[in-house]
């Protein structure tokens, strides 16, 4: 007795049609991933169809499924309508039950890959897009950060002072080796290339000005804050963003205490009590190592420090002292703000301690441009 020869299945097809004022998608043979390729006729519409017609249907695995859920997907939503697309009948019942699931989850916005935008004119609009969501949440969180500030001068501002004092150790003593290190070698770098150009004049004692006023208007200040934008800065980013991974953010909001006040705020108070004096610090050491280049060519020291003394007067040390204290307010608030904003996973910690040096180092230079311009229309 001979057996029956197996029946081939029948290639994937999905064929559109017409029905009145709707369309239909007729859905038939067997579809699978290692089968053949699915064959679709007909104009696809840009809403969902009015029905489904499955009774050619053999067999199925996830190409179908997918292939039906990535149409009503695309599907063009009616003018105001932000739910999800209802499912068409005709369907098979576990079919039908698998893409309800599926469309009751709202899909995520990376799930697909962005589209490039070929017009130059729209890409220029999602970077403008882009860049006023960026102001936006800089301004907001600048406004609590004087929000949270006012708190503390009305003595409503909860935090640890042995917190606060642990980081200024932090922003202060700690910082005194690489700050120390930086300032000695800028004084000794603006000393070579001065002296270089004063010789030819014979003026080689004209290099202690240059080496004064130069630390103590700019490069003091601005190599400080650049130091402490990649060491302090990035530290406040991944302290605070661990703390988001981890959901401590969420628990202090539980037991009653506001973030802000407890994380952000102290570390602005200390950023902004240790950049003068680092500032002050960074001036000394780098003029000393101008003194350092001064001797070597022939300089006595004490004629270097007195024509640094003639040379520099208090209007233009305390420019620099001055310029410190908004450089640590745009540093902790770099800082601070990419670690409360931070994802929940160790890659997202890792990008936001990276965002915050950037912007922190740019937000400075962008800062001292300002002041630079500021300074020359007052003629000071």
């Amino acid at each position: 007795m001979s057996s029956a020869a197996p029946v081939p299945s029948a290639p994937p097809r999905a064929v559109w049609k017409k029905e009145g004022a709707g369309t239909v998608l007729e859905i038939s043979g067997a579809w699978h991933r290692e089968g053949p390729t699915v064959a679709v006729t007909g104009e696809a519409p840009e809403e969902p169809p009015h029905r489904y017609q499955a009774d050619q249907l053999t067999s199925y695995d996830s190409i179908l499924p997918a292939f039906i859920l990535a149409q009503l997907r695309s599907a063009t939503p009616a003018a105001g309508a932000h739910a999800a697309p209802a499912l068409p009948h005709g369907l098979p019942d576990d079919l039908r039950g698998l893409l309800e699931l599926a469309l009751a989850v709202p899909e995520e916005s990376g799930a697909k890959p962005a589209v490039p935008c070929a017009s130059l004119l729209a890409r220029l609009g999602l970077f403008a897009r882009s860049q006023r969501k960026g102001l936006s949440a800089l301004l907001g969180f600048t406004g609590q950060a004087m929000q949270s500030l006012g708190r503390f001068c009305r003595g409503r501002a909860r935090f640890r002072k042995r917190d606060f004092w642990m980081i200024v150790q932090e922003c202060g003593v700690e910082a005194l080796p690489i700050v120390t290190l930086i300032s000695f070698l800028i004084g000794l770098i603006l000393a070579f290339v001065g002296n270089v150009q004063l010789a030819n004049f014979g003026a080689n004692l004209y290099v202690a000005d240059l080496v004064g006023i130069a630390m103590v208007r700019e490069m003091g200040v601005v190599m400080t804050a650049i130091i402490m934008s990649g060491r302090t800065g990035a530290a406040f980013a991944a302290h605070l963003g661990s703390m988001k991974a981890n959901e401590e953010i969420d628990a202090l909001r539980t037991f009653g205490f506001i973030p802000f006040d407890f994380l952000v705020l102290p570390r602005l108070l200390a950023l902004v009590l240790m950049m003068p004096l680092l500032t002050i610090f960074a001036d000394v050491t780098g003029i000393l190592g101008g003194m350092l280049v001064g001797f070597f060519v022939g300089i006595p020291p004490v004629l270097y420090w007195t024509e640094t003394l003639t040379a520099v007067d208090l209007s233009n040390t305390s420019l620099g002292v001055m310029k410190s204290v908004f450089f640590g307010i745009a540093i902790a608030i770099c800082g601070c703000m990419q670690g409360m904003q931070s994802g929940n996973s160790s890659a997202a910690v890792g990008q936001a301690t990276t965002r915050a040096v950037v912007y922190a180092i740019t937000a400075v230079i962008v800062l001292d441009s300002a002041f630079a311009a500021i300074f020359t229309v007052l003629d000071i």
